[in-house]
């Protein structure tokens, strides 16, 4: 990454004419920029033509206040610059578009939500990078795909028509909203037309990872039994194998509509269910009848059914692990953070929305039931195990992905277990937010977009 940052100086139009840039002399040299010959201006989907004067003993970048407005660049900006020789091409960059569900105008304190503060650390992690960010919605996608309306912060949230992007950065929260006949054509489109770069393009669903990993041999070891729920033959052959088998919807998240069926007696079945106030349990005579009751709804709800595993356990209450997988500078996997999380009273799924409780590895393991030899190298053998699903996804799922969340389980013996890749991980989930403070996933994801748009 040795692109050059540069502040951008806005000057006024009676001084400077919207097809002339002044730029540092030495800068000029470093990057074999021609002087006074026309070149193309780039900044994301916007092109212009330039000629370029040298300017001595000057570090920055001086533009016209037209083009500016034109390209929403605001003085004082950090950005980067490359010079490409073959197509005499200056690009200013990266632009990178974060594709949230939704915004308010009328709350202009938290357009956002709750993910307003992220996108605030986002703006400041691209100003100390020299990237520039805006946030954008489906809804404001023009028609021509070329432009976007999006909200940039400078001392306050501001919406703007601005440049399809470099980079998009995919938080979509909903899986029609990533559906939606415009949003699909318009990633395809800056793809094809500008070459830009999405990650996390799109959501995973549980049935596709498990079948994509069972592919890879050295990924098995981390693999449950699992299967498509089809019928109740299924079902049969795999409660007959474990004493234990959990049903979980295909497109499910946050522990939502997750059942645990477990065996109490020769026939008798008891199902357990997830729900907000804690888990609800009910028992059956036969497994015909336990399945009877949940055919219902199977007509509506695709299930993974799922081999039963015996977890470690912190008083009473079953422990996993989230771990942040994200590719770095050099677009290489690595592990940002790994969080032990604690189910809370009453629950068997951990999710902080349903009283769970986050810890890490180290205490998590301290506190919990798994035996004393297998502690040592858990910390060890997580990080190993998150690192290689994250490139088994890679390889074996055609989409692009810059980072996963990826939940994984030791049992009492010390093994490790995978129970879930997420492509969109909550970024209020591991860490929490301060006021000013960049946190490394937030830094990672701008290193990354600089690495995969070349600035």
């Amino acid at each position: 990454m040795s692109t050059p940052k540069i502040d951008v100086q806005v000057i006024s139009s009676s001084i400077l004419s919207d097809d002339v840039l002044m730029l540092g002399e030495s800068l000029m040299k470093q990057l074999k920029i021609p002087a006074q010959q026309h070149l193309v201006l780039q900044f994301g989907s916007f092109r212009h033509s330039v000629t370029i004067v040298p300017v001595p003993r000057y570090e920055g970048l001086r533009i016209s206040q037209t083009l500016a407005r034109r390209m929403c660049i605001f003085s004082g900006i950090p950005l980067r610059i490359q010079y490409q020789t073959a197509t005499r091409t200056l690009a200013l960059g990266p632009l990178i578009g974060v594709l949230i569900s939704r915004d308010n105008s009328q709350q202009l304190e938290k357009p956002f939500g709750d993910i307003t503060m992220f996108c605030r650390e986002m703006t400041d992690a691209c100003r100390s990078q020299g990237a520039y960010v805006y946030f954008f919605t489906p809804s404001a996608i023009g028609s021509n795909l070329s432009s976007v309306e999006g909200w940039v912060y400078t001392k306050g949230w501001l919406k703007m028509m601005l440049p399809a992007p470099d980079v998009v950065n995919n938080r979509l929260t909903s899986r029609k909203l990533e559906n939606n006949p415009i949003v699909q054509q318009f990633m395809k489109e800056i793809k094809h037309r500008y070459g830009a770069h999405v990650f996390n393009e799109k959501f995973l669903d549980k049935s596709e990872v498990f079948d994509a990993l069972k592919k890879d041999s050295s990924l098995q070891k981390y693999l449950p039994e699992s299967h498509s729920l089809q019928n109740y033959t299924m079902l049969k052959s795999m409660c007959s194998r474990y004493s234990a088998v959990f049903l979980k919807p295909v497109r499910g998240s946050l522990g939502k509509g997750i059942i645990r069926l477990s065996r109490i007696g020769p026939e008798n079945w008891q199902a357990s269910y997830a729900t907000v106030g804690g888990t609800k349990r009910q028992t059956y005579t036969s497994l015909v009848k336990l399945f009877s009751t949940i055919s219902g709804k199977m007509k509506t709800v695709r299930y993974l059914v799922q081999q039963g595993l015996t977890l470690i356990e912190i008083g009473g209450r079953p422990v996993d692990y989230r771990a942040l997988t994200q590719k770095n500078a050099s677009g290489k996997w690595a592990i940002t953070s790994i969080v032990g999380r604690t189910a809370g009273t009453d629950h068997f799924v951990s999710n902080l929305a349903r009283g769970g409780t986050l810890s890490t590895v180290r205490e998590s393991v301290a506190k919990s039931n798994l035996p004393v030899q297998f502690r040592g190298d858990a910390s060890s053998r997580l990080q190993r195990a998150a690192l290689d699903i994250a490139k088994g996804v890679d390889t074996h799922i055609p989409a692009h992905f810059g980072e996963l969340g990826i939940d994984l389980a030791l049992d009492t013996s010390g093994r490790v277990w995978l129970l879930e890749v997420n492509s969109k991980p909550s970024k209020n989930d591991n860490t929490p937010l301060k006021e000013g403070k960049i946190r490394p996933s937030v830094r990672m994801i701008i290193q990354y977009a600089r690495f995969i748009s070349g600035f």
